[in-house]
Parts: C-alpha cells; structure tokens; sequence
C-alpha cells in the first residue's frame, strides 16, 4: 500500500504553499503516496492563481477524511494564519502557526496516522516572535519526541551521508566524536534504510584525517581511537559496515553505487559532496526520532524575497516528498 505523507506548511508567508501546490501538481506524487498537507486550507487556496492552478483544496479535519485523488489536495486545516498575511514578512502568527502545523504531524505520526513528515521551510526570527524558541525544525522534532540520539541524513539521487556531528567547529567536531557515537550512527544508518526496504544496507565510514590515517601517518590516532571501536562493535552485531576509509575516494565509490551510505565525521566533509552532486534536489532527513518517525525537508529557506511571486521552484520538494516516500516503513500502509 501507499505510504501517507505528511507535508507540513512552514511559514504562510514564504514560498512553502507555492512549492507544496507546485508539486502536487505532479500526478506522480499520488500515484507514489497520499499526501496530506497540514496547514492552513485558505493560504493554500490563495496561491492556485499565483501559480497558474486549478487544483482544488479539500479542507478537513481528520486523516479518515481525505480522498488522495489527483486534483484534490488535502489538508487538515488548523485555521490559524489570516488571509491577508502578507508575503515575505516576519510574522509572529505565522512563525506560531508553522510550529503547529509541526507539532499536529508529530501526533499523527505518532498515532500512525502519517508514515512520514515532509517539512517546507519556517522562519527562525517569526518562530520565535511566535513563542517557541528553538533553532529549528531538528530541535522541535526532538524535543516533542523525547529524543536524545538522532543525526542528519543529506540525500541525492545519488547518495546518501549522515552525520556524526554537524553545526561546530572543525577542532569541536572532532574532540566530541567518540566510539559511542560512531556506533549510535552506524546503527542509524543501518536501522534507517533496513525499515525502508533495504535487506542488507552497505554502510561506510568516512576516516577523520587525511588517507583515513593511513596506519598512523596522518594524524593522532583518531581513526583508532573514535571510530574503529564503534565499528567493529557495530559488525559484531551483524551491521553491514566497513571503514574507516580515505574520504577523498569514498564519495565517489558511494556515488556509482558501492554503498547505500555515507557516514561522515564532520559538517562540511559530507555537505560539501551532497551540494556538488545535486544541490537543486538535495533533500535534508532527520533520522532516530523516537517511534521511528521519519522526517525529510527542503533544503532552502522560506525565502521571503519571493514569496508569491511564482518563482519558487519544486524540485527540492519534490525530492524531499520522494525521499519521505523511500524512508516510510514498508510495513505500514
């Protein structure tokens, strides 16, 4: 059966219902799962001549509700944004609106109602001009899931990278690094694409130094110290993993299709690959959420600048819809 998935609004007041209606104008995305937009039914409304539609918008409240046809978009309706919110402003209705279309997601998917969430981008400053102070969608997904150990998945066509570490400096990122956490990660990894219907999920570690440390030349021994021991515990376990291996070839071996994942020590070791080999269609994952909730994202900004002027483009959203379509458990509908 089809996955449901949730796509959350973001903020009204951003390009996030131009690029949600813009991709569900593509038959594909029915024929591959149920959307069910969780938002605001009459913002959504107000961008179909924007945008050149004629899709219509099904206001409901409850998942039973929703008809999945092509040409009906679906969305609970929380009913709390304003018509006349104005495009590309900081709005603090908007940035406590974007918070509960994320929050009314995570109890769907907590009930099961949803098997993923496909987040279009909020505004940081209307976020907390709304009263919820949090970073970011990651924090907010954490914190009403209880959870403690989750990480950064980046995708593309092509390949897939998470993260051991992610905002800190270089010299941070590697002095937090531990086996415990190599292991949290490797695990994540494997449990992730295991869940989305891969049998044996191929696993690789990125080295930390130069040539992986090439037996002890480069570097301080940081391959064996953090890395190693999380590994071999992780292939004790049965976990289809190998590394640490030399980051400068690994990217490419992932790319023609030697491993299914990349995990990275470090932001840019394994943003920078996922930007080169498809930034238009990079998608952003949150991956270890309690309850196995699966969350995918844009990975752009509400980009004010352009909201309502149908210039955003969809591909990011389409990509981050896909990407929510391949991470749903294959065990649910």
């Amino acid at each position: 059966m089809k996955p449901t998935i949730g796509i959350t609004m973001g903020d009204a007041a951003g390009i996030g219902p131009e690029i949600i209606m813009k991709a569900l104008g593509h038959q594909e995305m029915y024929d591959q799962c149920n959307p069910l937009v969780i938002g605001d039914a009459k913002i959504l409304e107000r961008v179909l001549p924007v945008i050149g539609s004629s899709l219509n918008v099904n206001a409901i409240q409850e998942p039973s509700e929703a008809k999945y046809e092509f040409g009906t978009v679906d969305v609970i309706d929380l009913n709390l944004v304003p018509a006349d919110l104005e495009y590309g402003k900081v709005s603090a209705v908007a940035g406590d609106a974007a918070f509960q279309f994320l929050a009314k997601a995570i109890d769907l998917a907590k009930k099961q109602q949803i098997h993923s969430i496909c987040t279009a981008p909020l505004n940081k400053e209307a976020l907390h001009q709304g009263g919820h102070l949090y970073p970011g969608h990651t924090e907010i997904l954490a914190d009403l899931t209880d959870t403690q150990d989750f990480s950064m998945m980046l995708t593309t066509p092509n390949l897939r990278v998470i993260h051991l570490t992610t905002h800190m400096g270089l010299i941070d990122a590697i002095a937090s690094i531990n086996p415990e956490r190599t292991y949290t990660v490797v695990k994540l990894a494997h449990d992730t694409l295991k869940k989305a219907g891969f049998e044996n999920p191929r696993v690789a570690v990125c080295g930390i130094n130069p040539h992986a440390g090439e037996n002890g030349l480069f570097g301080n021994g940081e391959e064996e110290e953090k890395l190693q021991p999380g590994i071999e515990r992780a292939q004790k376990e049965g976990i289809n993993v190998v590394g640490p291996l030399p980051a400068d070839t690994l990217f490419f071996r992932a790319g023609r299709g030697d491993f299914d994942i990349v995990v990275a020590c470090y932001h840019d070791q394994g943003h920078a690959p996922i930007k080169v080999m498809g930034i238009e269609e990079g998608v952003n994952i949150t991956v270890g959420l309690k309850g196995g909730i699966i969350r995918t994202s844009v990975d752009h900004g509400t980009a004010f600048d352009i909201a309502g002027k149908n210039i955003a483009d969809d591909k990011s959203m389409l990509a981050a819809i896909r990407s929510a379509i391949e991470l749903a458990p294959k065990d649910q509908g």
